[in-house]
C-alpha cells in the first residue's frame, strides 16, 4: 500500500505522514513548488523531516501551470492579499492526484488541520478543495480525521480511523505533543510559509502587473530589495544587504539591466530594460543614495555594459519618495 502526501516541509504535513507510516503504509512526499513559497532553500530542511519519519521526498514544479490556471484569476477569489488559498490547495490536490495514478498509490494525505486558518481550512472550504480537484474520498487528512467523513483508505481498512487524530483550531498543543512523543527535531515553528499572503509582496505583485504581462522568469525579481517604480514608469529593484545583492546577482531575466556601482562599494540592482533616460539618470541618482556617496561629487553606475554618471540624492528621503514598499 502507497500513499501520497503534499508536504510542505511543516510539523503538520510531517506528523500526518508518520501517522500513515506508521501503519505500514509507504508513503511519497511530495512538495509542490508554486515559485511563492519561502526564500530561503528549505531542500535539505525536507528531506530531513522526510528522513526523521521514513517518507521519500520528491519535489515538483508547477510554476508555469500555477500562473496560467489559478494566480490572476481564481474561481474562489482571494484571501486578505493576493493568495487564492482555495484554488491553489486544489491545483495541488489535483496534480497530486495525477503523481498518484502515475505512481501507483492508492490515496492521498495532507497535514491540513479543520480550523487552523479560518478561511481556507474551514469545513466549508475543506470540502469545496475536494470537489474542485476531483478527489472527494481519495483525500486523507490525519490530523483531523475524526472530525471529518471517513475517507476511502479508512472505510476499506488500509488505514486505521482509530489511530489519527481529531485536532481541531488553531492550538499546537496536540502537534508539540506528537513531535514530543516521536523524537521529532528541528521541525519548524508554525508561520506563514507562502509569500502570496504576506501585504507587501501582494503589493509588489499588484504594481508588477499593471506595467507589464508577469511570468515565471519574473517570480524570483519579486523575492528580493526594495521595489520602486520610476516617473515614466521603470521598476527598479534595489538590494537591501549583501544576502540580496547575491540573489539579485544571479537572477537570469531580460526584462532588466544588472546595475552595479563604480569607484564606491554599493548595493546590486535591476532596473527595466525599456527604462527611458530619464528613468535611467533618477535610478543613478536613487542607487547612489543608498551608498556613501557624497551628493556633491560624480560617480558612475554600469547598466550591463553601459556607464552612466550622476550624484547621489542629498538625502535617503529624497530616493525613497519613489518607494512602492
Amino acid at each position: 500500500m502507497k500513499a501520497i502526501a503534499l508536504f510542505s516541509g511543516g510539523l503538520d504535513s510531517t506528523l500526518a505522514m508518520k501517522l500513515i507510516i506508521d501503519q505500514g503504509i509507504d508513503v511519497l512526499a511530495v512538495n509542490i513548488n508554486t515559485g511563492f513559497g519561502s526564500t530561503k532553500d528549505r531542500l535539505e530542511h525536507m528531506q530531513n523531516m522526510c528522513d526523521q519519519v521514513g517518507a521519500e521526498l520528491k519535489i515538483i514544479d508547477i510554476q508555469s501551470e500555477f500562473l496560467q490556471d489559478v494566480l490572476f484569476d481564481p474561481k474562489h477569489g482571494y484571501g486578505k492579499n493576493f493568495n487564492p488559498c482555495i484554488d491553489c490547495h486544489a491545483k495541488m490536490f489535483a496534480v497530486a492526484k495525477r503523481i498518484m495514478e502515475a505512481e501507483g498509490a492508492s490515496f492521498l494525505v495532507s497535514g491540513e488541520v479543520m480550523g487552523q486558518r479560518p478561511m481556507s481550512q474551514n469545513k466549508d472550504a475543506l470540502q469545496t478543495v475536494l470537489n474542485e480537484s476531483n478527489c472527494d474520498g481519495l483525500l486523507l487528512r490525519p490530523m483531523s480525521a475524526k472530525m471529518l467523513v471517513p475517507t476511502i483508505a479508512e472505510q476499506n481498512g488500509w488505514v486505521d480511523r482509530e489511530k489519527l487524530e481529531g485536532i481541531t483550531g488553531r492550538s499546537r498543543d496536540r502537534q508539540l505533543e506528537l513531535a514530543k512523543e516521536i523524537g521529532l527535531a528541528d521541525f519548524e515553528s508554525p508561520g506563514g510559509g507562502c509569500l502570496l499572503t504576506d501585504e507587501n509582496f501582494s503589493k509588489k505583485i499588484v504594481d508588477f502587473i499593471k506595467h507589464d504581462n508577469f511570468e515565471v522568469k519574473d517570480i524570483p525579481v519579486m523575492k528580493f530589495g526594495r521595489h520602486l517604480r520610476l516617473s515614466d514608469g521603470a521598476k527598479l529593484v534595489v538590494g537591501r544587504n549583501k544576502e540580496e545583492n547575491g540573489y539579485l546577482q544571479n537572477i537570469e531575466n531580460d526584462k532588466f539591466f544588472h546595475v552595479k556601482t563604480v569607484g564606491i562599494p554599493g548595493p546590486h540592482s535591476l532596473l527595466s530594460k525599456d527604462a527611458s533616460d530619464s528613468d535611467k539618470e533618477l535610478a543613478t541618482k536613487i542607487i547612489l543614495s543608498y551608498t556613501k556617496a557624497d551628493p556633491l561629487k560624480t560617480f558612475g553606475i554600469i547598466y550591463d555594459d553601459v556607464q552612466l554618471k550622476g550624484s547621489a540624492f542629498e538625502t535617503r528621503e529624497e530616493a525613497n519618495e519613489y518607494n512602492v514598499l
